[in-house]
């Protein structure tokens, strides 16, 4: 005998945190922002195949003011990072961000000084996409993932807070290019020479 027992019918118990969560996963407005080849993916998730508006998502805003979430699709140059950052920074918020392919997440096959190693070194990242490129039903199922971290994330300054030690942790990390080698691209020369196929 529990307290919704005694309540007239027509009452529903929640908390203003879980009412806000539904709102807000429920009225997703993403930026127009494709990078590279991922984007072409980005761009059939709109398509009746796959139907993003069934998240009510099918709305691309060409402004960073009305979007909350900002799909990085495909690799970041040094020269592109500080507008990736200037429109984050433009974004009201609560904002949210997907990093969708290796090259957003990682700097993929560009290990060089051209590609940015993760845009996680610019601007904090909700879910990491991988794929070269993924497949839109990839996208959605991340899109699925933020949806279920919007639902429940907190309200006010533990948001604030949560969202600070974020980035704060994402400036912090080491950059790819101070890591230690995973291996040695020239062991293939010292190995031993097999049999000569062509002679």
């Amino acid at each position: 005998m529990g307290l919704e027992e005694k309540l007239p019918a027509g009452f529903v118990l929640t908390t203003l945190e879980n009412v806000a969560g539904y709102m807000r996963k429920a009225s997703i407005w993403p930026a127009t922002f494709g990078l590279a080849c991922c984007a072409i993916e980005m761009m059939a998730v709109g398509t009746p195949d796959y139907d993003i508006a069934r998240f009510g998502m099918e709305r691309f805003s060409a402004t960073p003011r009305q979007a909350d979430l900002m799909i990085v699709a495909g690799r970041v140059s040094q020269k592109m990072a500080p507008v990736v950052r200037q429109v984050y920074d433009q974004m009201p918020n609560p904002k949210w961000v997907i990093s969708m392919g290796v090259c957003a997440s990682s700097g993929g096959m560009f290990n060089n000084y051209a590609i940015v190693q993760g845009v996680d070194h610019i601007i904090p990242v909700d879910i990491y996409l991988p794929g070269c490129p993924p497949r839109p039903e990839m996208l959605l199922n991340a899109i699925i993932e933020l949806h279920d971290q919007i639902q429940n994330s907190k309200l006010g300054v533990n948001r604030v807070a949560a969202a600070r030690a974020a980035e704060a942790a994402a400036l912090r990390a080491t950059p790819t290019s101070q890591m230690a080698p995973t291996h040695d691209h020239l062991a293939h020369l010292a190995a031993p020479a097999g049999k000569n196929l062509l002679a």
